[in-house]
């Protein structure tokens, strides 16, 4: 009777592999902690928030970023704003517990956008102490969401009640009349949709001290364009195109 061989055949090519894999991602690595040694930013993904001071408003922005080559990237970005007049002026409310009011303000108008764009790389770091300089350009389309504009007012006939421009515009507009602002829940049962597009560039500056994580600021210019124009004020033509500069403070994380 023969003996059998008790050695097991072991899985050679599976071991292989998973050594393979082990070895390129520290090469990886390697790679990526040279490029932070250099001041260079090196990211396959990356994911920031900014929250934005515009010349006609504010606005909070989201973006996902994902890398094309050593100085590029491509860009989603999600952004909601507000657009305000430039002759916005607030008032006192006429007793105590009244909120303040823009007198003649018609509406209160939001933006929704969402956009495509890229990212290139302007300048490296240099070493971990420096600044890295981006340039991004993003482009899409522009929700514009319009709220009426409520004001607490006294009226003569009806008594103390709550109205916006449409409903009465003598009452609306007599200042000896109005309490003040019906506050920012009213009125978002009527939002009317205007739709636009929108173009955005911006200088970033990056100065986050390590390549995994995004701290930098943000100055820019974007203008945006509606099908019909936007009545924000009363007594003032309203405007279709919108153009303003602003400055963000952006932060985030990169894999």
């Amino acid at each position: 009777m023969f003996g059998q061989d008790s050695t097991e055949t072991r899985p050679v090519r599976k071991t292989s592999n998973r050594q393979d894999r082990k070895a390129e991602k520290r090469q990886r690595i390697d790679a990526i902690a040279k490029q932070e040694e250099e001041g260079n930013l090196s990211y396959h993904k990356q994911s920031v928030f900014g929250i934005e001071i515009r010349t006609t408003g504010y606005g909070v922005f989201y973006e996902y970023g994902k890398r094309k080559s050593v100085r590029s990237g491509n860009i989603y970005a999600l952004e909601l704003t507000e657009v305000k007049h430039r002759k916005e002026e607030k008032l006192g409310g006429d007793q105590f517990f009244s909120n303040s009011f823009v007198y003649g303000k018609q509406n209160n108008f939001y933006q929704a956008k969402l956009g495509f764009g890229r990212q290139y790389i302007l300048g490296q770091k240099g070493n971990k102490n420096g600044v890295a300089i981006t340039i991004n350009a993003v482009a899409g389309l522009d929700l514009g969401l319009l709220k009426p504009y409520y004001l607490d007012v006294k009226d003569p006939v009806h008594g103390d009640r709550s109205i916006k421009y449409e409903d009465d515009p003598a009452l609306f507009m007599s200042t000896g009349n109005i309490y003040g602002s019906s506050g920012f829940t009213k009125g978002w049962n009527e939002l009317k949709i205007k739709p636009g597009a929108f173009l955005r560039g911006a200088l970033r500056f990056d100065f986050g001290r390590y390549n995994e994580s995004v701290q930098a600021m943000e100055i820019g210019i974007s203008t945006e364009a509606f099908a019909e124009k936007i009545p924000i004020m009363v007594n003032f033509d309203h405007q279709q195109f919108f153009t303003q500069i602003h400055i963000a403070f952006v932060f985030g994380s990169r894999k």
